[in-house]
This record gives structure tokens, sequence and C-alpha cells, in this order.
């Protein structure tokens, strides 16, 4: 069967047009290769597949029956063939992310919102991980792309640079006084310090900037997402370290404020990474862009 595709097709447009020559023009062949081809399909099969009248061809009883079935083919094809324009227009389909925490309420999510309102028939799959873990599901092809806090390095990821984030301390009333001034690191860390656990990407960075000038930090308090640390520090429980851009609200209202270091920590970007020389599905490419 897959080796007479060919003829299949000769057969099917032949008897669509019931003449040779027609078939041949909507080919784009020679009527002698139209006659060649039926001729051969008919040897193959042991049949009589059309005969010949003054108006051109009309199909064989054989010929009939044999249509029916390359008929339901041809459409299955067109169907098939239509399928995979919707999902190339984004009517269909399904993109995996993998994001942590924070960047997903506060950098993924009104992006998804956007693309959900112009895509809605495209399923939506967010895997929440540390950007470690990230890494690992995208190498596996378990995520399409990955929101991640850079800096990265890994060979067989693309990284492309997002928006810039400014990490920053902040304390709620209890330690108010802190944000009077400037103040240098290591009074900062004289007060009990409220930080995410270790194994992130963002307390890995910060703790490399507090070693640079010297420091250890010691967090009194460890926790697993910076909306327990906004509430904490709130709460009065100590100062904690955030990311600037993510606690805009609370820093407008004044319930949390920034604590200016003399030496300030310096900025870094949300990337966006996919495996290297491997194309994204269409869901994943639009949203891919749009992130950029």
């Amino acid at each position: 069967m897959i080796q007479n595709m060919e003829l299949y097709q000769v057969f099917y447009m032949t008897a669509k047009a019931g003449s040779l020559s027609r078939a041949a023009v909507e080919l784009c062949i020679t009527q002698p290769a139209v006659t060649h081809a039926i001729k051969q399909l008919e040897a193959k099969l042991g049949v009589q597949l059309f005969f010949r009248t003054s108006k051109g061809v009309r199909l064989t009883v054989d010929g009939q029956v044999l249509f029916t079935y390359i008929e339901q083919a041809y459409h299955f094809i067109l169907n098939g063939e239509r399928k995979m324009a919707e999902i190339q227009q984004l009517g269909e389909g399904e993109v995996k992310i993998g994001a942590g925490d924070t960047l997903c309420r506060h950098y993924l999510l009104p992006h998804l919102q956007t693309f959900h309102e112009a895509y809605p028939q495209i399923k939506i799959q967010v895997t929440n991980r540390t950007t470690r873990e990230i890494i690992g599901l995208l190498k596996e092809g378990k995520i399409d792309i990955g929101i991640v806090n850079l800096p990265i390095t890994d060979h067989q990821v693309e990284v492309q640079e997002s928006v810039v984030i400014h990490d920053c301390f902040v304390a709620g009333e209890a330690f108010k006084q802190l944000a009077a001034s400037p103040i240098s690191l290591e009074y900062l860390l004289e007060h009990p310090i409220i930080f995410l656990e270790q194994g992130s990407s963002t307390r890995a960075y910060v703790d490399q900037f507090v070693a640079s000038h010297g420091l250890v930090m010691k967090p009194e308090i460890e926790l697993g997402s910076v909306d327990l640390l906004v509430e904490f520090a709130r709460s009065g429980f100590g100062v904690a370290c955030v990311t600037r851009e993510f606690i805009a609200a609370e820093l407008s209202n004044q319930t949390l404020y920034e604590i200016q270091l003399r030496t300030p920590i310096p900025p870094r970007r949300v990337g966006i990474i996919k495996l290297r020389s491997t194309p994204l599905p269409a869901a994943a490419k639009q949203i891919y862009e749009m992130l950029l």
C-alpha cells in the first residue's frame, strides 16, 4: 500500500475527474503517465478499474469498491493536514512551562493571562520547581521552556535574557528605622535575617554577594517562598531578602520599607530557557516570544 501511494493518488484523481486528460492536468503530469499509472495499479490488484466512454472514463464495479476506500483515506489525510494547520495556527495544542513559585506568580502569570485570552484552546501546564530542577525537566523533555533566575551555565540550554530584577532587603514597622538612611551590609547582618531556604538560585546569588564582602549570612528564619518572606517581615520577625520588582505594592502602601545598602546587590535578569538546537512546538514558540 505505502509503495503504491502515488498510484492510488492517480486513481483517485482520475475517478474524480472522469477523464485521463483532466486528471493529468490536476496532477501536473502527462496523460500517458496517468494511463501508465492506472495500468500498473490494475496489474498489481489483478482487476480492471476503469472502462472508457465517449466522454472519458468510468469506474468498473471493482473500481467503485476501491474508490470507496481510497476516498475515505483521502479525507482522513485532508483532516490530518487540517489538524496540523490548526495546531500551527494555535487553534489547538499544549505548552509545558517550568517556573519557580515567585517567577510564576509575578512574572509568568500576566503573560499567561494575555496568551490564554488570545488562544483559549491551548492547554497550559505549569510545573513549579527550583532553577536546577527546571533545567533537569527541560533536558528530560518534560517541559518546553523554563523561566529561571540568572545566571546559569549549561551548554545544552539556550538562554535568552529577559527583565532586570533587583534583590533587596525589606522590613516592616518593627525594623523601619533601618530604612532611614543607607547602611553597611555588615551592620544589616547584625539583625535577624529572613531568607529563602538553600537550594534556590536566588539564595545562592545573594550568599555569593555577601561572601564577596568577607561576610557570612546566617538567616534566623528560612522559608520556602517569597510570599512567606513578605509576611514574616511585615509581622516583625526580621529583615527579609526579596525581589524589589515583585513587592512594588507593599513598598507603595508602606507595609514594607526597603533598606538601602551602601553597596547594593548587583542586579540580575530573569532568563527564558529552552533546549539548544531543538525547535519548539507552535504554542510554546508563541509564548516563548511573548516572554522575551
